[in-house]
């Protein structure tokens, strides 16, 4: 058979209702990793479902202990060759909590309701939904080419990713000659539009931490005590103001890159993003001012406030607080000193004269960045142009986070995501939901890949 045919097979696939039925399915079952005493349903997600579809495409599966307790992990693979090349690809059967009483009127999280190009369901866009797509092209490719790839496929899924993916490091260190391959393809996160087939090749690192002062034990009458003893939440603001500027620049210049790669400032010239390209109009005047508004999004560096409490915001009193807390977070690209953020902050706490300004490094996760001009890199995009007329989007990095520095750094792979859901998605949010135009259109982008790469085999047997 040959690729058109394949391409003509997942169609069909789709137009007769057997991607909706596998994905309601998955859907149903409520792996939500936040929530206490889902772990059966963890488990569930891994054994009832991804197990036997793997195991109908010839995968070899095993369950992989988690040492930290955590969700449960399974490893599926499927060797043709040593002679062939190997990809590693990922997903996660966890979800975040469904919230179904914050669902719109006739929607519940865990039923698939398609109106329109919206299939709502929780899952549908992270992550149940992106990683049954790539399932189904690699049934596609396999029933084409008469039960063959031509290239071996190594599995990974977790359900533990919305908990910040605990044991999965672990179990990759543990297991780096299982997992061995030539090159990481899977798919999460967002495109960079719905009107845009994308490639992503790393992510922004995420570095949660808190920032407390505490003056005394308890609240202090503001009439009797005004004036005369300090105000933690009055002392934290301007402590924040010290690190961040009123239009997002961000102060504390130890907590920036030093540039932004050629290679970097050329991809992302070339995704044209402008004030109306990601869905909503973005704010021109907010981030680092001499970048563009790209440039600010996935190659420099953000420091948020999360949440800042003081007193009691549901019940103010007539008190100084005796405390106030700040909650923040640094999204960092590759060239930042990460590792030695407390010690950056508390130089320039210091320095600003706010040494009763107490910090707590919360978790940090790596960047990661593979470089554009990558061969995998333009594999990946001339497949893609050649199976769609969209004008492709690659990201140096995703503007979000995931656990892509495990499969970078601790594996090293060159890795390459190729996502199926959009920024209007609203993944984590309630109403989330998959379009199914971008969802027929992935389901095309990985079969294509997964045939080119069996090409690719070939050309190099010959």
């Amino acid at each position: 058979m040959s690729k058109q045919q394949a391409l003509a097979s997942v169609r069909q696939h789709f137009s007769a209702g057997h991607f909706e039925t596998d994905l309601r399915r998955r859907v149903a079952i409520r792996s939500e990793s936040q929530a206490p005493g889902q772990a059966p349903e963890l488990a569930r997600y891994l054994d009832e479902e991804m197990q036997p579809a793997l195991e109908r495409m010839g995968f070899a599966c095993q369950s992989l202990h988690n040492p930290t307790g955590a969700g449960p992990l399974l490893f599926a693979e499927r060797h043709e060759s040593a002679d062939l090349p190997t990809v590693l690809t990922y997903g996660h059967g966890d979800v975040v909590l469904g919230y179904a009483e914050q669902w719109r009127e006739g929607l519940d999280p865990w039923v698939l309701t398609v109106e329109g190009d919206r299939w709502y369901g929780r899952g549908t866009a992270d992550n149940k939904g992106q990683h049954s797509i790539n399932l189904a092209a690699l049934e596609a490719v396999i029933n084409a080419r008469l039960g063959r790839l031509g290239f071996n496929v190594k599995v990974l899924f977790e359900t533990g990713e919305e908990c910040g993916s605990p044991g999965l490091r672990e179990v990759c260190t543990a297991h780096q000659a299982l997992l061995h391959a030539d090159v990481f393809i899977a798919s999460d996160g967002p495109r960079l539009n719905d009107s845009r087939p994308t490639l992503f090749l790393g992510s922004r690192g995420s570095a949660l931490f808190s920032l407390q002062v505490q003056a005394r034990d308890k609240g202090l009458h503001s009439g009797n005590w005004g004036g005369v003893m300090s105000n933690p939440a009055v002392v934290l603001a301007n402590a924040l103001a010290s690190l961040v500027d009123q239009h997002g620049r961000i102060r504390c210049r130890g907590l920036v890159p030093a540039s932004i790669p050629d290679s970097v400032r050329d991809a992302i010239h070339e995704l044209g993003i402008d004030q109306h390209a990601l869905g909503r109009p973005l704010d021109v005047d907010w981030g680092e001012p001499g970048l563009t508004l790209g440039e600010r999004l996935f190659a420099w560096n953000t420091l948020e406030i999360l949440a800042f409490t003081a007193g009691n915001p549901a019940k103010p009193v007539n008190a100084i607080p005796p405390s106030a807390i700040a909650h923040c977070q640094l999204r960092f690209v590759v060239g930042t000193d990460w590792q030695n953020l407390e010690h950056l902050l508390r130089e320039h706490l210091d320095a600003q004269g706010f040494h009763s300004v107490n910090i707590v490094i919360d978790r940090c996760t790596p960047s990661t960045r593979l470089d554009p001009d990558n061969a995998w890199v333009r594999f990946a995009k001339k497949v893609i142009s050649d199976t769609t007329p969209r004008q492709v989007a690659v990201l140096p990095n995703l503007a979000g986070t995931l656990p892509n520095d495990i499969f970078a750094d601790v594996l090293g792979l060159p890795t390459v995501w190729v996502p199926h859901s959009y920024p209007g998605c609203s993944q984590h949010a309630p109403d989330e939901h998959l379009l199914g135009s971008v969802a027929l259109e992935g389901l095309q982008i990985m079969t294509a890949l997964f045939w080119e790469l069996g090409d690719i085999a070939h050309s190099r047997a010959e």
